[in-house]
């Protein structure tokens, strides 16, 4: 069977991705993921999946942007792959796909953050043509 990238957008499409969502989010609770997908749509923010074999083997959440520092581009909020599904091309295939679409768009460049020891996939990103261009930081405002 082939590998199928569309843009989930019923609720069946987007519950089927949770799988490979929570390798990288496992804060989020399956309840809970619908609802947040849906309120974050609101913001423009959009799901790739890659089908293959009848089942979700990567996801990439992204959305379209414009600031002052970057102009026009596409930020991947959101990559992973199931496990046991890596280094078979599946993410490679989303972020191929992610900076066609971002081209069509007009888009300048495509963004992403990743965790710093999120080595596998740094490799792949620099593979794919990104750079790291800065340091990310975020102050914790969650009280106790």
């Amino acid at each position: 069977m082939t590998q199928e990238l569309f843009l989930a957008q019923s609720d069946a499409d987007i519950e089927a991705c949770f799988p490979a969502f929570s390798v990288l989010r496992p804060h989020i609770a399956h309840d809970d993921f619908l609802p947040q997908v849906r309120r974050q749509q609101a913001q423009g923010y959009a799901i790739l999946a890659l089908r293959h074999d009848g089942r979700i083997k990567s996801v990439a959440g992204f959305r379209l942007l414009e600031n002052l520092a970057w102009g026009k581009f596409l930020y991947i909020d959101d990559l992973a792959t199931l496990p046991g599904e890596t280094r078979r091309g599946h993410a490679g295939a989303l972020l191929h796909w992610l900076a066609g679409h971002a081209r069509a768009q007009g888009c300048r460049a495509v963004h992403l953050d990743s965790g710093y020891t999120r080595f596998a996939a740094h490799r792949l990103y620099l593979h794919k043509g990104f750079r790291m261009t800065s340091h990310h930081f975020a102050l914790d405002l969650a009280t106790d």
